[in-house]
């Protein structure tokens, strides 16, 4: 998730093929190739009796490095190569320069990107590796562009000089060429091994010490020691949560199933490194073979393996499915490189809104490189008659209540593990600058409360006062700091958040032409739609305003019904959660079975087409949510389970709740059979539909 080229791309790391003579692979040889989730480890068998051969390839779950074991049948020769794409200096062509967000699409940005090819090490040791070393970086043009060079050095760009790469080795492999390694004799069991390294500032030749002393290190413990490590990390993942669905229609309950543990597999591979999960394919992005169905844009023509529709910047919009449904899973460890993210560009973003707009506080755009600025395109290429800090495009130009989703996210992490040291040193500072930020860059009209406007509601609206996210998300984040524990706020801050508190305006709910009471997207629109979301609904989620177990549901069922845009399954769009979390079992469940069949021709079940990019993460993450709010909701300290469960499915289901909260069940035939909460004294919180009791 670190590979980051000098165009600011996230790329792949390499491709690596091992073959054998004789080859074992003919349409009249047997066969079989699979995924065992349960240990990390992808497993061949092919031929039979004497000649059987079995392969296994397992990523360390606790080191950077790939191993491929190969054992048994007949006598064979293996080659393990290098086939890099990046082989030449090469200028990107027209039809990529949709994964190029950070220079595209308008007529006045840079017309000439060039791509820089990978280097292959030519040592004479019995290994073979290769790198990608970033000579310049788009980091320098980018910070000027966007009026930051007063905060601008060269000693903080942090794609200048990253390089990254791979190493192989294997017992008793000699090298043939550079690209190119061989079993020295032939037999029965080899050994491959690819270690991976990242690295940000060091001379290419530090970063080939770094590599060797990391496979050495690695090398030095018993493979069968470290590959008992990797078993015992997936059998620890897997036990922190797990959703078994059965009965009804069995195609449609076996989707869900293996939907949801497909989507979280997808998310253990890529959650753990040094950047988020990115929405649009992250480390698993698919490569571009002509022809194939891949997101949004319709079949692709021979892209190569980097290609990624929406390029460079996470996308908060999307960003946000990924992560949301990790706190019931209890995958609080992934969550971190996310949090950890807006953290390390916080000095940034404070000081952006001082030069833009001349106040306190932060904010952070919805499309946003991983150091903190806008992608170049959307912030706009020509600034003809433009100040710093306007934005070109109308999607984002006032899109920050991501800052305010992000830290309800926050707040609800520190409500399920209670984790006050990352409340403390990681949350407080984001959020308590992100309120500083909404509460005075607006003025406050006559009767003392902020006026939103100039605003917009989220990308569809580009024109309106009070906007509902904006209003719903500081009420949201300010109740749950008011209800901090006092020792930990100081009491000026809280005198400050109560009368900030008091400033907002009312949710802007309105009445139809029949009398009837909704969630409107803002108090006043004075625009068009330009994209297709269900904003009123922002106060079921992310902002948990209303829902079940609280006030006013009728309001939402209200929205829910008539709401604008209707139909809409796949990739960001929120309304199977709605649905969930209102307990519309019906809805629910309609748009939940369609989510889980979108893999189109991919083999992998959680490879979403419909969306952005292949596999759509953000897609999965939607559906992921969906069940476990049909399985468990948490409202006021109550737990209630099955709030939108059809009655006719059966399910053996771990999900956790706030307070470090573990909840157990199994449903059958329409009644508990089972049920363990820990700690035991939360059992006296769970709330039981009556169809279930």
């Amino acid at each position: 998730t670190d590979a980051w080229s000098e165009n600011g791309r996230l790329l792949k790391v390499g491709k690596v093929r091992v073959s054998f003579a004789p080859n074992l692979v003919a349409p009249d040889i047997p066969f079989r190739q699979e995924l065992h989730l349960d240990q990390g480890e992808w497993i061949v068998e092919m031929g039979e009796d004497r000649d059987r051969r079995k392969i296994s390839m397992w990523v360390d779950a606790k080191h950077p490095v790939i191993h491929v074991d190969i054992k048994g049948g007949a006598d064979y020769e293996a080659t393990v190569s290098i086939e890099p794409w990046r082989t030449q200096r090469r200028k990107a062509r027209e039809e990529e320069m949709h994964s190029f967000w950070m220079h595209t699409p308008d007529k006045s940005s840079p017309t000439d990107i060039y791509i820089e090819p990978d280097i292959i090490m030519d040592g004479g040791k019995d290994q073979i590796s290769w790198y990608h070393h970033n000579k310049r970086s788009v980091y320098k043009k980018t910070m000027l562009l966007q009026g930051l060079d007063s905060i601008f050095s060269g000693e903080d760009d942090p794609l200048k000089y990253r390089t990254f790469g791979g190493l192989i080795r294997g017992k008793d492999f000699v090298m043939v060429d550079s690209k190119t390694l061989k079993s020295a004799k032939r037999g029965k069991n080899q050994n491959l091994s690819v270690y991976v390294l990242t690295t940000e500032k060091d001379p290419v030749e530090v970063w080939m010490e770094k590599i060797e002393k990391n496979a050495a290190q690695i090398e030095a413990v018993d493979i069968s020691i470290r590959k008992e490590g990797h078993y015992e990390w997936w059998s620890s993942f897997w036990d922190r949560s797990w959703v078994h669905v059965s009965g009804g229609d069995s195609r449609e309950t076996e989707n869900i199933s293996r939907g949801w543990h497909a989507n979280r597999y997808l998310y253990a591979c890529g959650g753990r490194g040094n950047f988020p999960i990115k929405f649009n394919g992250s480390i698993f992005n698919v490569d571009g073979e002509s022809g194939i169905q891949a997101g949004s844009r319709g079949a692709i023509e021979n892209w190569d393996a980097d290609y990624r529709d929406w390029g460079d910047p996470y996308w908060f919009q999307n960003q946000r499915q990924i992560y949301w449904p990790m706190l019931a899973a209890g995958d609080y460890d992934m969550m971190m490189p996310f949090f950890k993210m807006y953290r390390d560009i916080l000095p940034l973003a404070k000081k952006r809104t001082e030069l833009y707009y001349g106040h306190q506080g932060a904010f952070f755009p919805e499309t946003m490189l991983f150091y903190g600025p806008y992608g170049n395109s959307d912030y706009g290429w020509d600034r003809n008659g433009m100040e710093d800090g306007d934005v070109r495009s109308g999607y984002v130009k006032r899109y920050w209540q991501g800052g305010l989703e992000l830290g309800t996210m926050m707040l609800e992490y520190y409500k399920y593990t209670g984790d006050q040291k990352f409340l403390e040193e990681l949350a407080l500072p984001i959020i308590s600058e992100v309120i500083t930020f909404f509460s005075t860059h607006w003025p406050l009209d006559p009767n003392g409360k902020i006026r939103y406007y100039p605003a917009q509601a989220l990308e569809t609206y580009w024109d309106v006062k009070d906007p509902l996210p904006e209003i719903a998300g500081m009420k949201t984040v300010l109740s749950e700091l008011l209800a901090l524990p006092k020792d930990i706020v100081p009491g000026e801050q809280l005198k400050n958040w109560q009368k900030i508190s008091s400033q907002l305006p009312d949710f802007p709910i309105k009445n139809d032409e029949n009398g009837k009471r909704y969630m409107a997207a803002a108090r006043e629109n004075y625009s068009v739609s330009k994209n297709v979301e269900n904003i009123g609904l922002y106060s079921v989620f992310p902002y948990r305003h209303f829902g079940l177990g609280r006030d006013n549901i009728e309001i939402m069922y209200n929205t829910f019904a008539e709401k604008e845009f209707h139909t809409i399954f796949s990739c960001w769009h929120n309304d199977p959660i709605y649905a969930a979390f209102l307990g519309l079992t019906d809805m629910a469940r309609e748009q939940l079975g369609d989510r889980f069949v979108r893999s189109g021709g991919y083999r992998f079940p959680a490879f979403y087409i419909d969306g952005d990019w292949v596999p759509d993460h953000d897609n999965g993450g939607v559906a992921q949510q969906t069940v476990q709010a049909m399985l468990l909701q948490s409202v006021n300290n109550k737990i209630y389970l099955f709030p939108a469960w059809p009655v006719e499915w059966d399910v053996d289901f771990k999900i956790h709740a706030p307070g470090n909260t573990v909840v157990e069940a199994k449903l059958k035939a329409g009644k508990i059979i089972y049920l363990k909460v820990v700690p035991e004294e939360r059992e006296r919180d769970i709330v039981v539909p009556p169809q279930f009791q």
